[in-house]
């Protein structure tokens, strides 16, 4: 249900594209991040940090778009979201030898060290390449195929990364409590 809740802005820019354009989108894709961190702060008396991050440089890239009246930057967004995700992990790691891959996902890893220091450097590497793919779909194909590549292309390249780590480290996986118990 959280992805779902995730992808709500996404979801809406595309539905908004499709129907009123990329400038409509943009606006309503800004409303919806707004309207996500208020409904979180009200519901859970906190705002995840991932949440004010988009909020943040989609209001930016995307208020600047609107005041423009130029897509370019808000065909930037999902790059500069996904490269500064990568200098956060990879800062995070190599200087304060924090693992934040580490901490979302240790619930469900027991490895060692140099498994976490590797699956970190391979968010870095994919959120890094990532990047250069939707700047490559935003500045090489039209501007539905950008849209349509943001929705289906990106969620679906993201599935398959994290099924390829899932069967790649599916030594290290933590069976849960109650399957334990049926044993």
């Amino acid at each position: 249900m959280k992805f779902l809740f995730d992808l709500l802005p996404v979801i809406l820019f595309f539905v908004g594209f499709k129907l009123y354009g990329i400038f409509t989108a943009t606006a309503i894709a800004i409303a919806a991040t707004i309207a996500m961190i208020i409904y979180a702060k009200i519901r859970h008396g906190v705002v995840e940090k991932m949440l004010l991050i988009n909020g943040a440089i989609i209001g930016v890239l995307g208020g600047v778009t609107l005041l423009l009246h130029d897509k370019t930057y808000i065909m930037w967004k999902p790059t500069v979201l996904y490269w500064l995700l990568a200098v956060v992990l990879l800062i995070a790691n190599l200087f304060f030898k924090k693992n934040f891959i580490q901490q979302m996902m240790g619930k469900m890893l027991d490895a060692p060290k140099s498994i976490w220091d590797k699956l970190n450097l391979a968010w870095v590497v994919f959120l890094v390449i990532l990047g250069f793919v939707n700047l490559y779909v935003a500045f090489h194909y039209s501007e539905n195929a950008w849209v349509n590549f943001k929705l289906f292309g990106v969620t679906s390249i993201m599935f398959v990364f994290i099924i390829a780590q899932t069967l790649l480290l599916k030594q290290y996986l933590i069976e849960p409590a109650d399957d334990k118990e049926k044993k």
